[in-house]
C-alpha cells in the first residue's frame, strides 16, 4: 500500500520527529511511504481568518501535489479535516470540486488510517508509563475520529491510561483564536492543564500537533514535569 505523508505546517517546522515516527510506523505495518516535497499549508489559517481566495489557491496547490497519491495520511486531524472541506470551496459539478472529492476520499488522519483502512488495532508498541489523552476538537467533532486513538493506545504494552476530566473541552488553541482572543485562550488552556494535573499522569498524549504545542507551552511555563507526546511516538515505541 502506497502512502504519501501529509506533514502539515506545524509538523514540518516544529515536530519533524513526529513525521519520522509516522514513516517508521507505517513502514513497519507494510506501507511504502513517500513525501511530496511540493506540499505547503493546507489553507486552514487563511480560511478561518476570512481569506477564502487565498485558501482556494492553497487547496488547488495541495490537490495538484497529492493528485497521484494512493493514500494521503496526515499527522493532524485538524488539517486533515480542512482537506475534507476543500469541496465546499468550489462550485457544484466543477472540475476542481471533483478533484477535491477525490482527494478527500483518500486522505486520512494517522490513527483513522491504521484502524479503518489497514484494519490494525495492535501495532506491537511498548511504552511504559502513566498517560492521559487529549481529544482535539476538529479531529473528534468535525472529522469524526473518536475511537481509533483509544483502540490503539489500549493495546500499547506497559502503558497505563487515565481518563482526562472534561476531555471534550477545547484546549484554547483554535488556530488564530489563540492570537485574536488570547485572554480567553489562556483561561481555557489553564483549565486543561488543571485537569491534566488531576490525573497525576506522567505523559500527555495527543494526535494534533497544534493542541500539543499549546498545552505543552503552558505545562512548561508552570514547570510541570509532564511529557508531551504525539500519539505517533507512542505507537512507534518498542520498549
Amino acid at each position: 500500500m502506497n502512502v504519501s505523508l501529509f506533514i502539515t505546517c506545524l509538523g514540518d517546522v516544529f515536530h519533524a520527529d513526529t513525521g519520522a515516527h509516522v514513516v517508521e510506523l507505517l513502514e513497519r505495518l507494510g506501507c511504502k511511504v513517500d513525501f511530496p516535497r511540493a506540499q505547503t499549508c493546507c489553507g486552514q489559517p487563511a480560511f478561518n481568518s476570512g481569506y477564502h481566495k487565498e485558501a482556494v489557491e492553497a487547496a488547488k496547490h495541495m490537490m495538484e501535489t497529492f493528485e497521484h497519491s494512493e493514500y494521503v495520511v496526515g499527522i493532524s486531524g485538524s488539517c486533515v479535516y480542512m482537506v475534507h472541506e476543500y469541496e465546499k470551496l468550489f462550485d457544484e459539478g466543477s472540475e476542481w470540486r471533483k478533484r477535491a472529492v477525490a482527494l478527500k476520499q483518500k486522505t486520512f488522519e494517522l490513527t483513522q488510517f491504521i484502524v479503518d483502512i489497514l484494519g490494525v488495532e495492535d501495532v506491537g508498541a511498548e511504552y511504559h508509563g502513566t498517560a492521559t489523552y487529549h481529544t482535539s476538537c476538529h479531529m473528534t467533532r468535525l472529522l469524526g475520529v473518536k475511537d481509533a486513538p483509544m483502540k490503539l493506545l489500549n493495546n500499547v504494552k506497559g502503558l497505563t491510561l487515565v481518563d482526562l476530566p472534561n476531555r471534550s473541552d477545547c484546549c484554547g488553541f483554535g488556530g488564530t483564536f489563540a492570537v485574536k482572543m488570547n485572554d480567553i485562550s489562556k483561561q481555557m488552556v489553564d483549565e486543561k492543564v488543571h485537569h491534566i494535573k488531576e490525573t497525576e499522569a506522567e505523559i500527555l498524549i495527543g494526535a494534533d500537533s497544534s493542541c500539543l504545542m499549546n498545552i505543552g507551552g503552558r505545562l512548561s511555563r508552570e514547570e510541570l514535569p509532564v511529557k508531551v507526546k504525539h500519539i505517533a511516538e507512542i505507537l512507534n515505541a518498542r520498549g
